[in-house]
């Protein structure tokens, strides 16, 4: 006869606190310890291989050999000049395929005949590596900058056309036939139904071209002979300076991570109001 009272007594009892939910969990500072750790193990590596003998010296120097490197090129301006030469024919390169790609893709994706036509076209022409192009790069400009946005230019531009193809192919058809039934212009379908659908495409497009971008500028310095740091790891790798080559290496990959921190940076300022964007933030 007391189960009943003590039934009552747990029913009058307040409820238990809720687990408070963690905003920004921990996550992400989970991943970013596990990514400092695999960096740290991976610079004990490099620094504890040459000098146990395991690896020769000669060809892969201790990792405080490259630091002392790294550092000493960081005192030259010619280390600066070539890092602006380089972030200058990244930069203009990118902005022409962002340019032409945006353009070229909501065009072409807007109007059916020119999306077919041109479909056979795109898939023949966007598989050709660039390092293709550099026989015809200097016989057209030699070894100036214009050779190496070719290469640039030719590879960022179809990462950003075929992500804006998709883009206005996932425009609502219902919007698209309302647009085109109340006689909207070109230009005020681009920019109020085809711009905000595709956005998120283009963001993508931008971020893959930057990587690309930056691939492609190091890689024509380094063969083309176009200035800048690739240039700098050429004349550094003929004249056996092993240690300052792995230091502008080390260079080219921090360059990388910026561009692809930089490049995520703008994606959720840009598209805070996505829901996958939302989702990420929130978790």
């Amino acid at each position: 006869m007391r189960a009943p009272a003590a039934t009552a007594g747990m029913a009058d009892a307040p409820p238990a606190p809720a687990p408070r939910r963690r905003i920004g969990g921990g996550a992400g500072g989970e991943r970013a310890v596990l990514g400092l750790a695999g960096v740290a193990t991976l610079v004990l590596l490099v620094e504890l291989l040459p000098r146990t003998g395991v690896v020769d010296a000669r060809f892969l120097p201790p990792f405080s050999e490259m630091l002392g490197a790294l550092v000493e090129r960081l005192g030259t301006s010619e280390f600066w000049v070539a890092l602006s030469d380089t972030l200058v024919t990244w930069a203009i390169g990118l902005t022409i395929a962002m340019v032409a790609g945006i353009v070229l893709g909501i065009v072409i994706g807007s109007v059916d005949v020119l999306r077919e036509a041109t479909a056979s076209t795109i898939e023949f022409l966007r598989p050709i590596p660039s390092v293709a192009l550099i026989p015809l790069a200097v016989l057209l400009y030699g070894t100036g900058r214009e050779a190496t946005l070719l290469l640039v230019v030719y590879a960022s531009f179809w990462q950003v056309i075929v992500q804006v193809l998709y883009g206005v192919q996932d425009v609502d058809p219902v919007a698209r036939d309302t647009a085109r039934s109340y006689r909207f212009s070109a230009w005020t379908q681009a920019r109020t139904l085809i711009w905000p659908t595709a956005l998120p495409y283009i963001v993508t497009g931008f971020r893959l071209a930057a990587t690309v971008a930056l691939i492609l500028t190091v890689t024509g310095e380094l063969i083309i002979g176009t200035p800048g740091i690739g240039r700098l790891l050429s004349v550094a790798q003929s004249s056996g300076a092993v240690a300052s080559m792995y230091a502008l290496v080390l260079v080219t990959g921090l360059l990388g991570v910026a561009v692809n921190l930089a490049a995520r940076a703008l994606e959720r300022r840009i598209l805070r109001w996505h829901p996958s964007v939302r989702r990420e933030t929130a978790s």
